[in-house]
């Protein structure tokens, strides 16, 4: 089933399921983006680009990855004239079937969503990943700093490797690729084996 005329907005970084967004947005196709989309209560996407940037410039070329994330919104504030702060919450991955620049540079999509990741337990060789994402998790609080986002599901591998996945130190498009694997376990461990090379967790 498609999802017809979503509003997407193209990020240098990726957006996981389950993931928390925070953005300041400025640009008038953005302004009038986020406020359809909070007075419908609609989604929009969130996408990688694959070319260009994060802020217009007359003659930039601009390409997006296939695969996104729909973002629902959770919080709108007005900072001032023309500036809101958003915070948003990663949902359900999707596929971009057709795809085009709109008024204001805008890019919008017909996409088909992505079934959910399989809940699948957390196996005995990678538990030393769950655990350290609960030193994480407990270090970010007593900092007073946001943590992981609720519900936590330490014991579900596609969240655990999505969650790392948001802090690790990697290129762009690693994390995409990371994003549009289909099994839960597999990205796990290719997370297990980004942390073992960079030796987070020893």
């Amino acid at each position: 089933m498609l999802l017809r005329g979503l509003p997407l907005f193209p990020l240098e970084t990726v957006l996981f399921p389950g993931g928390q967004l925070a953005l300041r947005i400025f640009e008038v196709r953005y302004l009038h983006m986020i406020r359809a989309c909070q007075s419908a209560n609609a989604p929009f996407g969130v996408v990688r680009l694959r070319k260009g940037r994060e802020v217009s410039a007359a003659g930039l070329e601009e390409s997006i990855e296939p695969v996104g994330t729909l973002a629902t919104l959770q919080d709108v504030q007005t900072a001032q004239a023309g500036l809101l702060n958003v915070r948003s919450l990663g949902q359900q991955r999707f596929r971009v079937v057709h795809s085009e620049r709109a008024k204001y540079g805008l890019w919008v999509a017909d996409v088909e969503r992505i079934d959910d990741d399989q809940k699948i337990p957390v196996p005995a060789e990678l538990e030393p990943l769950v655990q350290g994402l609960v030193t994480v998790s407990a270090q970010l609080q007593n900092r007073g700093l946001p943590g992981l986002p609720e519900p936590h599901q330490f014991d579900d591998c596609g969240w655990v490797a999505n969650r790392w996945a948001e802090m690790l130190p990697m290129p762009g498009e690693l994390k995409q690729q990371l994003m549009m694997l289909d099994s839960p376990l597999l990205r796990l461990e290719l997370v297990g084996d980004t942390l073992d090379r960079l030796g987070v967790l020893k």
